[in-house]
């Protein structure tokens, strides 16, 4: 397979004005005659909606107008999960109406002058509610009689099992001579992207104009078209700098379908700017899952079965949260050779916020769960847990592998990560060392994670290369960048196969008007699917100009060469035609509409801590990651991407968790008291890489955003029980300093 082999980094467009402010955002466009629109929210977790009195918001300054669900009869609902497996019964309002299911939900709207008039009328509004019970754990909502949030229906969602059959499982762990237990609560994430969500729509002439910090264009696109009945020419969506994401920005909040109606009936522009407050406690929260996993094995040490429960907290209403569950149970053979394995899954509604695919979405909670049940089986078995992962590697000449929970694993050498991260963290010194310090809680810590990029099997992605009559170049892709700085990497995937100056090729993204498709950008797919379908389109365009020339050299195309953008003949390059010589009296374009198949990206990590035992503080003095992302098309943007997402999974080891109290009151609603890792708490990073090609990407690519996400929180938790000297069943992150204290202190005791 011919592949587009990585080159050396080059200055990147677009940070300068991102880094020095210059960059425009949602909230910086100046829009005459635009709203600001504010949201009146439940202020309870669950109850019957009496009343919403909007009067005196009415006669604030500066209100144009507020609006409740009883205003505004004719609206339609958020548009239903792309779950088959949820079935009817559930259905997620615009604005609530008769009953609320968790604090934050919208009730009614202000549209005003300003947001900060907006706000102070949203103060005015008399929400009546009758609270009923509420449920917060997944656990109990699904054995809950009393505490139902829809009639009629149970809180379980829906429930799957996958795998090999029960029986045969059970059959094989009842059996084994080893057989640890592990339970796990992956605690709720907040996403906290720098920009929250924003969004501004401009009518104009029976349709609107989208200005939206997204992930996918052409789904928002889709869902208001469906929404309000518009022709597809009639809507255009826009998605300019966008201030990250980490997949909250993929979806169609309500607030976005309320603000489309408005703006259609009024015909006037309308903006919402989310703020702090909001993004926490009504945005999309991640993670969420409790689970239980028995992992058996002979006594040697070969994994024999594995048996998991998963039970996710979905939130009010199923979205796409509920698919999360599904990829975990698709993940949970992790790079192992298991040959029997069953997960049974289940979504289960809550009273809180809405859950989401997270950055990782589901391969951060089946590889917190593998790992931690390896670490536990080597030490029943009492082996090194580096050498148990060795012996129990999917062998590299077995690939591609079907792992018992269909994953088909494209490529890997997982035993090569796993030694090259040993290597470079000098693991048997750490190892000599800590066998000689008495005095010192220090720890050492592997993980070794499979993951899934791309997104489904059979998704598609939008690429199109063309060479404009003035002689410019265009880029058009279907992804859309949310800090994933596509200039860089598409321009230099299409500059490789033209053999052209890539900071001289123009990227359009995220413009439903100039691009013809487009899925978006989750799923670390950005580059091994819309990667693929830029280089096809180059390699497409490359054929059209290649008879042209021919047909303008006057000889076959079998006796022309191509190099930096020029044809010659064979033999006498004197006789040349350029590329955009080739297009002055028509455009050359090539365009493809790639088909993926899943990749399987992976990776070996090794934590060491050091953990005060009076405080508790577990501080990381050492992270070593080594992961395989086939061919690195942009070796600063890959680094970039290892680095962002390892803050995030330290975030989540040892800081993160979103809390309720009893009431289903939101207890972490700012930067005060919702914990995020500094670069204070960012330990000195080596980074390694290993190159196993996907088979399934035109360049070798696999997806290498949601990394260290994955394999940073098992690394560091199995490192913080190697440092306490003992097997510890239940680990449940944050590792806070109070509850590494209390550990510390079971254990001395």
């Amino acid at each position: 397979m011919e592949r587009v082999l990585s080159g050396a980094p080059y200055d990147r467009p677009l940070a300068p004005a991102l880094v020095e402010g210059r960059g425009e955002y949602v909230g910086d466009f100046d829009v005459q005659g635009c709203l600001e629109a504010a949201f009146a929210r439940s202020w309870a977790a669950h109850g019957l909606l009496n009343e919403v009195d909007v009067s005196l918001a009415r006669e604030a300054e500066g209100v144009f107008a507020v609006l409740s669900a009883s205003d505004i009869p004719d609206l339609p609902p958020v548009p239903p999960p792309p779950l088959p497996l949820v079935h009817g019964g559930i259905e997620r309002p615009i604005l609530a109406r008769d009953r609320v299911r968790y604090v934050g939900e919208p009730v009614a709207v202000v549209l005003a002058d300003d947001r900060y008039l907006g706000e102070d009328a949203v103060d005015m509004i008399d929400v009546d509610i009758d609270p009923l019970p509420a449920v917060l754990d997944p656990l109990e909502s699904a054995q809950t009689k009393d505490a139902l949030l829809f009639e009629g229906r149970s809180n379980i969602v829906f429930e799957h099992a996958s795998g090999t059959s029960r029986e045969e499982t059970n059959a094989l762990i009842e059996t084994a001579p080893i057989v640890v237990e592990v339970g796990i609560r992956n605690e709720r994430l907040a996403p906290t992207p720098l920009e929250s969500r924003a969004i501004l729509i401009v009518p104009k002439d029976g349709g609107l104009t989208v200005f939206c910090s997204h992930q996918a264009p052409f789904r928002l696109k889709d869902a208001l078209c469906t929404s309000f009945s518009l022709d597809a020419s009639k809507v255009r969506v826009i998605v300019p700098n966008s201030g990250g994401a980490f997949g909250q920005k993929s979806h169609t909040f309500p607030e976005y379908l309320v603000l489309a109606h408005l703006a259609l009936t009024l015909g006037r522009p309308i903006r919402w700017v989310e703020d702090r407050r909001e993004s926490f406690i009504c945005s999309t929260h991640g993670r969420g899952q409790t689970q239980s996993v028995r992992l058996a094995s002979n006594e040697e040490g070969n994994v024999l079965a594995m048996d998991v429960s998963i039970d996710s907290d979905v939130g009010a209403y199923p979205h796409t949260g509920g698919m999360v569950p599904l990829f975990t149970a698709l993940m949970m053979s992790g790079p192992y050779k298991i040959p029997a394995i069953t997960v049974t899954t289940r979504a289960i509604v809550t009273n809180t916020c809405p859950t989401a695919p997270y950055r990782g979405a589901g391969r951060p909670e089946a590889a917190y769960a593998v790992e931690r049940a390896m670490n536990l089986l080597a030490h029943r078995l009492l082996l090194d847990p580096a050498e148990l992962r060795m012996k129990n590697f999917i062998p590299a000449s077995e690939f591609p592998y079907r792992s018992p929970t269909g994953a088909l694993y494209d490529s890997g050498d997982y035993a090569a990560g796993l030694r090259k991260a040993l290597e470079l963290s000098n693991y048997d010194a750490i190892r000599q060392m800590q066998a000689a310090t008495t005095d010192r809680l220090v720890g050492v810590g592997v993980c070794s994670y499979v993951e899934r990029s791309g997104g489904q099997d059979d998704s598609t992605e939008f690429g199109e290369v063309e060479v404009l009559t003035n002689g410019r170049v265009v880029v058009r892709t279907g992804s859309s960048s949310t800090g994933q700085d596509h200039v860089t990497s598409l321009s230099k995937l299409a500059g490789d196969v033209l053999g052209i100056d890539p900071t001289a090729i123009y990227l359009c993204q995220g413009d439903t008007a100039f691009v013809a498709s487009g899925t978006g950008t989750f799923g670390s797919r950005s580059i091994q699917v819309g990667g693929s379908a830029v280089v096809e389109a180059a390699r497409g365009l490359l054929k059209i100009a290649r008879g042209r020339a021919a047909k303008r050299l006057g000889v076959p195309e079998g006796e022309l060469l191509y190099e930096a953008g020029v044809f010659c003949v064979s033999g006498s390059p004197a006789n040349s035609v350029a590329l955009r010589t080739l297009a002055i009296d028509e455009p050359l374009i090539g365009a493809n509409e790639f088909v993926a198949k899943q990749a399987f990206p992976s990776g070996s990590y090794v934590a060491v801590v050091e953990i005060d035992p009076d405080t508790g503080e577990v501080r990381i003095e050492q992270l070593v990651a080594v992961d395989d992302c086939g061919t690195v098309i942009d070796q600063l943007g890959a680094e970039g991407q290892v680095v962002g997402s390892i803050a995030q999974g330290i975030g989540q080891v040892l800081y993160e968790e979103f809390a309720y109290d009893t009431e289903g009151q939101p207890l972490t609603s700012s930067m005060m008291d919702y914990l995020l890792p500094t670069s204070l708490q960012m330990p000195d990073l080596t980074l390694g890489h290993i190159h196993t090609l996907s088979p399934f990407s035109v360049t070798g690519a696999k997806g290498i955003g949601e990394a260290g996400c994955i394999g940073v929180p098992p690394a560091i938790a199995n490192a913080i029980e190697d440092a306490l000297r003992t097997s510890i069943e239940r680990m449940d992150p944050p590792f806070t300093s109070e509850k590494v204290w209390k550990m510390a202190a079971t254990t001395r005791a």
